[in-house]
Parts: structure tokens; sequence; C-alpha cells
């Protein structure tokens, strides 16, 4: 499931065929702003060669990468 529609625009790299955030910076402005529409605390962690969003909602953890140029939900990173 997508989060937002706004594409990433963000330099990316792929590890174990996941679409991940290149720079921790990049990581974290997104993790903000997911944060703000979720109202909940999105974090950054460091998957491989590449960095991903993770939070906790509605009790289960969640992790976004990117996909196509938008945030997805992935169901196999960290």
């Amino acid at each position: 499931m997508s989060v937002f529609a706004a594409p990433v625009f963000d330099a990316t790299v792929v590890y174990e065929g996941q679409e991940l955030f290149k720079g921790r910076g990049a990581a974290q402005t997104w993790a903000e702003k997911v944060a703000k529409e979720l109202e909940t605390e999105v974090t950054v962690e460091k998957i491989g060669t590449g960095w991903a969003l993770k939070a906790m909602v509605d009790g289960e953890a969640r992790t976004w990468v990117v996909f196509g140029q938008r945030l997805s939900r992935s169901e196999t990173a960290g």
C-alpha cells in the first residue's frame, strides 16, 4: 500500500530486491512527513546499503521502502 502520491525524487539503492533511500537525510525527511500524516513516531533504519522507514501502526511493525518513486509498505525489508 502506498502512503504518499508525491514522488520521492531522491537517490535510491537496491538491496536484496528492495529499493531503499540512498542517504539517511532523505529518509529522515520522509520519515518526518509520514510521522505527521500518521500521527506516530517514524524512524529510519539502515538495511544493507540503504535506508528504510519504520514505525508501529495499530500495534503492528511497519516498514516502508521506495517503489516506483512512491513510498510503499514492505513485507520483506528488515
